[in-house]
């Protein structure tokens, strides 16, 4: 399975992951910094996994295999902090076109 090549990786990107909810609020895991990414800010509709249509902001696409849960906080090259709506990873087994993981934040 090939990657998304790294020179396309330009900015990067920092992910704490979603460990759930606890007495005292939402609980995040240790942070993961300098994570390659591709970002687009740009305004696009996708669906929940609770099946709402939601409204994403930006676009994070990084290496296959990152962890980064629906409900994951992410720091933006621009320093914008936002949260993970939906993730997607985008596999072809046998097709010449590279993996890569896609985080749609609010």
């Amino acid at each position: 399975m090939s990657r998304v090549p790294r020179f396309l990786l330009r900015h990067r990107v920092s992910v704490e992951p979603y460990l759930g909810d606890s007495a005292y609020g939402k609980r995040y895991g240790p942070t993961v910094a300098d994570v390659p990414a591709l970002v687009a800010e740009t305004v696009r509709q996708v669906r929940a996994p609770d099946g709402r249509q939601v409204i994403s902001t930006a676009q994070v696409v990084t290496d296959p295999g990152l962890v980064c849960p629906v409900g994951s906080r992410l720091t933006l090259p621009t320093g914008r902090t936002t949260t993970a709506i939906a993730v997607a990873h985008h596999t072809a087994p046998g097709l010449p076109v590279p993996a890569c993981t896609e985080v749609s934040c609010e």
